[in-house]
């Protein structure tokens, strides 16, 4: 066990684990397949061993402030694109076999509307990409989609850094806990794509 925390500790020690950290985040809106999630979990794990003989080991607040921040600059910068790239970025996404499946599960989903639609996808696998480039794509004003994909990131990196810390916390900062928190990470994400492709119930007739 020992082991495991040093190496665990060696890898998220310094400074230079906050860009790592943002720099994942902010490319996982064009890349989905980046283990952004891990790393804020790793990275939390690591804080839950902090004392004061180990001053290198991430803090807390600094990095939800990094995730967060990430999350919300990424989508932007994707809603953006897509404002601007028109039919290329209908392309883009059928080119991408998990774009193109998670946009046909979420897409009628989304499509119903509801701000916290937007938090639910940023859950769910691809759910983010899907959001934020559909908003461009739909030509959405940004005062419709900044504010539920600011509240959408920072409830992601709450979450996030929370399930490293509490992990780290019960079962001690190792990469064991480590992995128990990021399965909870994608159950988390299951769930949220499960709820986001339940039918909506029509209402009943009036009598």
């Amino acid at each position: 066990m020992l082991d495991s925390l040093g190496s665990l500790r060696s890898l998220t020690a310094g400074p230079w684990i906050y860009p790592v950290v943002a720099a994942s985040i902010l490319l996982d809106v064009f890349l989905p397949v980046l283990p952004s999630g891990f790393l804020v979990i790793t990275a939390a794990t690591a804080a839950a061993s902090a004392t004061a003989a180990t001053p290198d080991v991430p803090s807390l607040l600094p990095l939800l402030l990094c995730a967060a921040g990430a999350s919300v600059l990424g989508d932007f910068l994707a809603y953006r694109l897509a404002l601007r790239g028109g039919p290329r970025i209908d392309r883009a996404l059928a080119r991408s076999k998990r774009l193109s499946l998670a946009q046909e599960r979420l897409g009628t989903a989304l499509a119903r509307g509801g701000g916290l639609l937007v938090v639910l996808a940023r859950f769910a696998p691809a759910g983010r990409s899907v959001v934020s480039l559909g908003a461009g794509a739909a030509k959405r004003r940004v005062e419709e989609f900044l504010p539920w994909s600011a509240l959408a990131g920072v409830t992601w990196a709450s979450y996030s850094v929370g399930l490293g810390w509490l992990g780290g916390q019960w079962l001690g900062a190792t990469w064991f806990s480590a992995g128990v928190s990021t399965l909870a990470l994608f159950l988390a994400g299951g769930l949220a794509a499960c709820l986001l492709r339940r039918p909506v119930t029509a209402a009943a007739p009036a009598s």
